[in-house]
């Protein structure tokens, strides 16, 4: 049996003493990119929200440093091959650092090779469309990276906690609550993957991360965000109204991951009681992932102009 390690009331790592192959699942040196991945029998409660006993925030904080550099300098050959993009989804309940991750990421990036998209309540015109146009469109362009800031997942979250949302949508089929049935949710899922499908077999390299946080973490913040006088303009009163709907988020974010996390899209699990050690893993599951595109590389010159160079060199020498 697992032994799971408890901290102030929230699940940390869960030892397991099982090896794949000859490699402790334990070990720091294993993929996170393999160790975080979301099974087809996906349960919230079988994953951590802190592993502070494995990472300290002192580790994370450097870790993060090192990556975000590699990072960067692979968003450089990725720009100029221009045959990729990158899309990281972000997903998780309210105050789990969404924001602060982003900007931590991707701090040493080129700022005009990253597009970040927030997606908040559609509006009239995008209600006019089907609800994955506006995550469409806004999707990053060969060569950059785009960030979701929440997602298309929106669409069997937000809307499956809240049925009466979808009545602005002007389905054919939905008049009223009582027309959402479970079919529609079966549906979305399938159009989701169709839709992630689409993306990877046309040059996409796609991330999905749900920032696992704890309801008693998201309490903390939250009670911060009222105490500090700079970030009470974070608080809205309907922050406590959607967490009391905690176990319903809690179950439609486990079926949506287990519907939607395939071999080639999968969902990654982090940990995210501890900001610090969240950014470091999305960073490094990314730099993991990346770095298997040994194809990305920066263009040739053609023979021409790689016979010509020392003609150009002297060309401009002897301006």
């Amino acid at each position: 049996m697992p032994e799971t390690i408890c901290c102030n009331g929230h699940r940390l790592w869960t030892k397991f003493n099982i090896f794949i192959g000859n490699v402790d699942i334990m070990s720091p040196k294993t993929n996170y990119s393999k160790r975080l991945q979301a099974s087809k029998n996906f349960k919230i409660s079988d994953h951590a929200t802190d592993i502070s006993e494995e990472i300290s925030v002192d580790e994370a904080t450097a870790r993060l440093k090192d990556v975000r550099k590699k990072l960067s300098k692979l968003q450089d050959v990725m720009y100029a091959h221009d045959k990729y993009n990158v899309l990281v989804c972000l997903q998780g309940m309210d105050t789990a650092g969404k924001d602060s991750l982003i900007r931590e990421v991707f701090a040493k990036f080129n700022v005009r090779g990253v597009d970040v998209q927030s997606f908040k309540t559609p509006s009239e015109k995008e209600h006019q469309h089907d609800y994955l146009w506006r995550h469409y469109i806004a999707l990053p362009e060969k060569g950059k990276f785009g960030v979701f800031n929440r997602t298309h997942y929106e669409n069997v979250l937000v809307t499956r906690v809240h049925p009466s949302y979808l009545l602005s949508e002007n389905l054919p089929d939905i008049r009223e609550e009582k027309d959402v049935t479970n079919e529609l949710w079966e549906k979305r899922y399938e159009q989701i993957t169709n839709f992630e499908n689409h993306l990877i077999e046309n040059g996409t390299i796609l991330f999905k991360f749900f920032l696992n946080l704890s309801k008693d973490e998201q309490k903390n913040r939250l009670l911060r965000r009222l105490e500090k006088e700079k970030h009470q303009w974070k608080f809205s009163p309907g922050d406590l109204s959607e967490r009391q709907l905690w176990d319903k988020y809690m179950e439609y974010y486990e079926e949506a991951i287990q519907h939607t996390s395939k071999k080639k899209t999968p969902w990654y699990i982090i940990p995210s009681d501890c900001k610090e050690t969240a950014r470091y893993l999305v960073a490094q599951i990314m730099l993991e992932v990346l770095e298997q595109y040994t194809d990305i590389k920066y263009p040739e010159l053609s023979e021409e102009i790689q016979g010509h160079i020392k003609k150009y060199k002297n060309q401009l020498e002897n301006e």
